[in-house]
């Protein structure tokens, strides 16, 4: 008796520690390079043994065959990649609009190690990015990105046919509205340096003499950054909207 209860609590925790542990591992924060493997799996275990009692009626029986076992992990791991992956699109909507910042203001080439998307990007996409962490613990986002990750127990019951159909059109449409959110970020930065641009091709035109590239560049970059200094609480407000809406849809009411 107390043999087959002590397998069926284990097995219970270990599917439910396979999609939190797939989920921390690659979702923005809780994945990022700086924060230790070791970390991530006592992170991952302890938060399995606090939901445990609240999600094991959603885990089914103990399966017979290996193949069985197998197939229930490789949903949960597909499963807690899925809502990981959500969070990256979003984050990468800042990266997008600091690729196109730094273009606008002419920084494309300073390119540092980004510590959130673990890949070298511009300096601008950087601070955007480390910007959107620290705002997203600040606003207590990452609460409502673990109740979605307890809720999805509900909603993609461990064992039950994965829909592929739905998570790939649910990853393209936040991919999709993650560029789109980028390029509304960018948006004012690229008006201000339309308008600059504009306003040094009527110089030169006026002023043929004049070096455009030595008299027109201090002064972009100068403006851009002011511009962006203004502009930055705003979009961060909207950025924080974007990434509490990709998770509501997952939580129960």
């Amino acid at each position: 008796m107390l043999e087959q209860f002590l397998e069926t609590n284990i097995w219970v925790l270990l599917v439910v520690a396979t999609r939190i542990g797939t989920m921390l591992s690659l979702v923005p924060g809780f994945g990022a390079g700086y924060v230790t493997p070791r970390l991530r799996l006592a992170l991952a275990m302890t938060m399995s043994f606090l939901i445990l009692p609240s999600v094991n009626i959603y885990v089914p029986a103990l399966p017979t065959s290996a193949m069985s076992l197998f197939m229930i992990l490789v949903g949960e791991v597909i499963i807690g990649a899925f809502m990981a992956t959500i969070g990256m699109f979003v984050i990468s909507a800042l990266q997008t609009a600091g690729t196109f910042i730094a273009y606008y203001s002419s920084m494309a080439n300073a390119m540092i190690q980004d510590p959130i998307s673990n890949q070298q990007s511009s300096v601008i996409s950087g601070f955007l990015s480390t910007l959107a962490l620290v705002a997203i613990f600040a606003a207590n986002l990452h609460h409502l990105v673990l109740r979605a990750l307890v809720d999805s127990f509900s909603l993609f019951r461990p064992g039950n046919l994965i829909e592929f159909g739905d998570i790939s059109e649910t990853l393209v449409n936040a991919l999709s509205s993650a560029f789109t959110l980028g390029f509304k970020l960018s948006a004012p930065l690229l008006v201000v340096a339309f308008v600059y641009y504009l306003a040094l091709g009527i110089l030169g035109r006026l002023m043929p003499t004049l070096q455009v590239f030595f008299f027109g560049l201090p002064l972009q970059v100068s403006l851009q950054i002011w511009v962006l200094m203004i502009c930055l609480s705003g979009m961060m407000m909207v950025f924080l909207q974007a990434f509490g809406n990709a998770y509501v849809p997952f939580i129960s009411p």
